[in-house]
């Protein structure tokens, strides 16, 4: 495989990634993500995010991006949750089950005790005969026509479409609870974004 193939292949997979992107305003309910996003907001306990493997990263991510935009959240690993974490949910909290096919064993396995948590349960998976769609009280169906790699297995695109559709969420927040640069700087006083909202004196 020569320098050229191995670019060549790079450019294929961003293509691939953002064609699936571009697909989203159709493939992605409205009225869902619109609720998804009003849920979040009239919320007043925490969001905890679940996932195993890829799915878990993603749900780390949508985790702290809502802390971000001060919705309380944090990652809870299927793992730990069976053994006492779970104790983290209380009734009124959110749960987000991040799952590409919906049937991960270790969050369907933890439905019972989520819901006799009584927290609103939201599943995220391109399956919406799972049993975790089928179960949760608001699904996100995000799919994608196919991953980027040769085979068409690895959860790359599939993945990044997740992040994508929290990362609206996030934004749509910020918009409607008024969200300001001087609130976003007590949380974020370090680093490039902290001395870039220094320097932009709170506006907007």
């Amino acid at each position: 495989m020569t320098a050229e193939d191995i670019w060549t292949r790079a450019v294929q997979v961003w293509e691939t990634d953002a064609r699936e992107l571009s697909r989203l305003p159709d493939s992605l309910d409205r009225d869902s993500f619109t609720r998804c996003v009003e849920v979040i907001r009239a919320c007043k306990g925490r969001i905890i995010t679940m996932g195993c493997g890829t799915s878990g990263v993603a749900a780390r991510k949508i985790a702290h991006s809502l802390s971000c935009v001060e919705r309380p959240a944090l990652f809870l690993s299927p793992a730990d949750a069976p053994h006492g974490a779970l104790g983290a949910l209380q009734p009124g909290d959110i749960a987000i089950l991040v799952s590409k096919g919906g049937g991960t064993v270790e969050l369907v396995n933890l439905l019972p005790a989520l819901k006799a948590r009584k927290a609103f349960l939201i599943a995220v998976t391109e399956n919406e005969g799972s049993p975790l769609a089928e179960s949760c009280d608001l699904l996100l169906k995000v799919k994608v026509e196919r991953e980027a790699d040769t085979w068409d297995m690895l959860a790359t695109t599939s993945t990044l479409a997740v992040v994508a559709v929290f990362d609206a969420v996030c934004i749509a927040l910020i918009d409607l609870t008024g969200y300001t640069r001087e609130e976003f700087l007590v949380i974020h006083p370090h680093g490039a974004v902290g001395d870039r909202l220094k320097a932009g004196g709170g506006q907007g």
